[in-house]
């Protein structure tokens, strides 16, 4: 079956971007902040099946949320680093002081289903139109205005989902993580960009997957950091990194993402932002549609 979302478009046949500033490189840092409910029977991690209350399943993410968090929110904080929150709205619901915070420090609230056992995928039209519209209104309510990004539990969406979020009011959707620069998905009506997103540079890959130390995470930021600066003096790009507070948030993880964020930051010519800002910049910059 043939993809109709976009067009094939090769970097090296592209004009060139122009980041705000002249940056070279626009660089977003993603904090998964995830709801799971104790009798849940839907992981997605470590995989281990026993009936609820599957405690080794359950508690290190509830660690992430009643200690991860504030780790990396130190972290960021002594950068002055706004993060894109990838926010399960049932966070909201459950946890609102991690809302609260999150809004002090104006992170970005990207909508994130209402939780992270609830997929698209293989739901109705009408099964997915209700779960994005109580995310977006639970959220909306918790961040004091609406989100205009998307990423989907699991990145799973149905072949409806960009024309749903589209009509939702959404304009960027993470879940495409197949290029290094926004652009344009084919939608019934409205608008719709792809944001760059990695599975790559991702903590869940790199440390439950492939079993990597926190050096080599940070070694492999560094790394893709290093290759899209380069890059960047002729064609700019968006690097993102994806974290989840349980895993990054960890004691002897955090001081890998402490050293990676401290090396970038010593660059010229980086655009630290929140996947909202980028978006806000493309739809001016090159749709002509100015966001509010």
């Amino acid at each position: 079956m043939e993809n109709t979302r976009y067009d094939f478009s090769p970097i090296v046949t592209r004009k060139r971007l122009e980041l705000p500033n002249s940056a070279r490189l626009a660089v977003y840092i993603a904090v998964a902040i995830e709801y799971w409910a104790i009798d849940s029977q839907e992981w997605a991690v470590a995989g281990v099946k026993i009936p609820p209350p599957n405690l080794f399943e359950y508690t290190p993410r509830d660690y992430g949320n009643r200690i991860g968090l504030w780790r990396i929110m130190e972290v960021l904080d002594r950068y002055n680093i706004k993060a894109t929150a990838f926010f399960n709205s049932d966070v909201c619901k459950y946890y609102p002081t991690i809302a609260e915070e999150c809004r002090k420090r104006e992170w970005e609230f990207c909508a994130h289903s209402t939780s992270n056992a609830v997929l698209l995928a293989g739901k109705t039209e009408a099964e997915e139109r209700e779960i994005i519209r109580t995310t977006i209104d639970v959220i909306t309510k918790a961040a004091g205005r609406r989100p205009i990004g998307w990423i989907g539990a699991a990145l799973a969406e149905t072949f409806n989902t960009p024309d749903i979020l589209a009509e939702e009011g959404i304009k960027y959707v993470s879940d495409w993580v197949c290029d290094d620069q926004p652009f344009p998905l084919k939608v019934k009506t409205g608008n719709l960009i792809s944001m760059p997103y990695t599975l790559d540079l991702n903590d869940i890959p790199a440390f439950i997957m492939h079993g990597l130390t926190p050096s080599q995470f940070c070694d492999m930021i560094i790394a893709q950091f290093d290759t899209m600066y380069r890059e960047g003096a002729t064609q700019p790009r968006v690097m993102s990194i994806g974290i989840h507070h349980f895993l990054m948030g960890q004691a002897y993880r955090i001081a890998a993402l402490d050293k990676a964020v401290n090396y970038m930051k010593s660059f010229k010519d980086v655009w630290f932002a929140t996947s909202e800002e980028i978006a806000k910049w493309y739809y001016e910059k090159y749709m002509g549609i100015k966001l509010g």
